[in-house]
């Protein structure tokens, strides 16, 4: 990646419109218009609908293994976005992954808050489930605060005893809604999209009540034994850059096998900017190459 690549994502991220705790139906608006300003590519697919009971996006590409499924959780801070907004960032993934994306929409704060986020998540995968679909041939991948929902789902299925995953891609994870990672403020000047006190604005709105170190709130805190193989990206510019290093040391500390994937010099969920930056496209590469080598059966190169 060039420092010119850097800079021209940075300006972008800094000097954008979105607000993460601005006014929840304004900043909605705000973060639609600007992912649909991006197209998606004409060989992307995206189907509208249910899966037990919750609204889903299913996102084909060219190619795919129907019998392989990515079951993605969008970012917003669980107040803003979409599964139809996260479906460019699906279907990069599954593009290169070899599967189907199926795109969760999870219902929002503050309208509803925790643990309807949860809820929704294990009401999707125990559908597939129920569809016939093995937990082996199951992905999930996550974005900011999908990515502590992926986590946060995972302990839920455990207490649930339902079957894990195959294997499970976090890209800047927030995993800690008490919000006391050092990078909150070591990282405060260098990250260029996201502010603590936007972070505390969401976090209150999805808490309500509940205890933010709540595990399934913040995974951070939860016994992750038991769970699946687990990739966690993240960029150094970030201030959940300690959500994604606490949570990779928390699984680890509890057995699970872990990929911690620092990026230098890169923001929040670069992912999503692969046409800009060469470091989001090797990123992809390398969250796809971790799922395709959990899955029961060779995919499509």
């Amino acid at each position: 990646m060039t420092q010119q690549q850097r800079q021209t994502l940075d300006d972008l991220l800094r000097h954008g419109p979105l607000d993460i705790g601005g006014d929840v139906a304004e900043q909605r608006a705000v973060f639609h218009e600007m992912i649909a300003s991006i197209p998606l590519p004409e060989d992307v697919s995206v189907k509208p609908g249910l899966l037990g009971g919750v609204p889903v996006v299913t996102v084909e590409t060219p190619g795919d293994d129907p019998s392989l499924v990515l079951l993605y959780f969008h970012g917003g801070a669980y107040a803003l976005g979409s599964a139809a907004d996260s479906a460019g960032l699906a279907a990069d993934v599954a593009r290169r992954s070899g599967a189907r994306a199926v795109s969760v929409d999870y219902r929002l704060a503050p309208e509803h808050p925790f643990p309807a986020a949860v809820d929704d998540a294990v009401a999707a995968y125990r559908a597939l489930l129920d569809q016939g679909v093995p937990s082996t041939a199951v992905a999930f991948v996550g974005e900011s605060a999908g990515g502590g929902l992926v986590v946060a789902t995972l302990v839920a299925l455990k207490d649930a005893g339902l079957p894990q995953p195959a294997s499970a891609a976090v890209f800047s994870p927030w995993a800690d809604l008490t919000l006391t990672g050092d990078s909150l403020a070591g990282k405060a000047e260098a990250d260029p999209a996201l502010t603590p006190q936007g972070l505390r604005t969401r976090a209150g709105d999805y808490l309500g009540p509940a205890d933010p170190a709540s595990p399934l709130a913040s995974p951070v805190f939860a016994d992750l034994t038991g769970l699946p193989p687990l990739l966690i990206q993240v960029g150094s510019h970030e201030i959940l850059l300690d959500d994604a290093v606490r949570l990779a040391a928390r699984a680890g500390a509890h057995d699970v096998q872990v990929d911690l994937q620092i990026w230098p010099g890169l923001p929040h969920v670069f992912q999503g900017f692969a046409a800009l930056v060469d470091e989001a496209d090797a990123a992809l590469h390398s969250a796809a190459a971790f799922t395709k080598s959990h899955w029961p059966t060779p995919t499509h190169p």
